[in-house]
């Protein structure tokens, strides 16, 4: 049973969604149990801290060819995450922002090859390789600087399969009438997305040393991504 279905028949509030049986990571973590982590990890709807990360395989439009997150295990410390272009709201371009900064920080102190930037997008429909790139431009990504992939599923079901039954990200088509606020001057198009934001950090030995829910502190991040590198 995958992580929706399992979710649909035994979730108790709205928009819950659960993991699917994964290792557990007994001292495979550089960083301690994160303080606002109030549950077990095995309790959360989604891959968190001690556990080991999913593998998926998805397209790299912009490298042109196909992406294992398996590649990275015992080479590069892993930072994911899921958007979409359109989005409205400034979540999709701050969880952006945090890649790029850790990008920066990477280049700056000289651990981008120890590095990979994984921003897997769930809306393949509207987000191709040209309009991904142009993203990216707009973000500040340096596309010569080590380790940064934009992930695009080859489908709709590919891209539910990927982000919510494998990742645990819920997102939710919706028309952007429904969407609360005025977000006029942003050219949504025919539908935009509810959906969950977060950010896996994940080590070299495959395991997940933490699952930013919302938008995290770029300063977090970069200290406990210090931290896991060095490890």
């Amino acid at each position: 049973m995958d992580r929706r279905t399992y979710l649909q028949a035994a979730a108790t509030t709205a928009g819950a969604f659960v993991a699917g049986c994964v290792g557990r990571g007994a001292g495979n973590t550089a960083l301690e149990k994160p303080e606002d982590q109030g549950a077990d990890s095995e309790d959360l709807p989604y891959p968190a801290y001690g556990e080991e990360f999913p593998e998926s395989t998805l397209p790299d439009p912009l490298r042109d060819r196909e992406l294992s997150t398996a590649e990275f295990e015992d080479e590069r410390v892993v930072l994911m995450t899921f958007i979409y272009t359109h989005c409205p709201d400034g979540i999709c371009p701050a969880l952006t922002q945090v890649l790029r900064h850790a990008q920066a920080d990477a280049t700056e102190n000289e651990y981008s090859n120890d590095l990979a930037l994984l921003a897997t997008t769930f809306d393949p429909e509207r987000d191709t390789a040209d309009v991904l790139r142009e993203y990216g431009e707009q973000q500040g990504v340096d596309y010569e600087a080590e380790g940064w992939h934009f992930l695009r599923p080859e489908s709709e079901e590919r891209a539910r399969e990927v982000v919510t039954d494998t990742y645990g990200v819920e997102y939710q088509r919706i028309d952007p009438e429904e969407l609360e606020g005025d977000h006029s001057d942003h050219d949504m198009g025919e539908y935009a997305f509810n959906h969950y934001p977060i950010t896996y950090l994940v080590n070299r030995g495959g395991y997940v040393e933490r699952a930013y829910a919302g938008v995290p502190e770029v300063s977090r991040v970069i200290d406990d991504l210090s931290t896991v590198v060095e490890d």
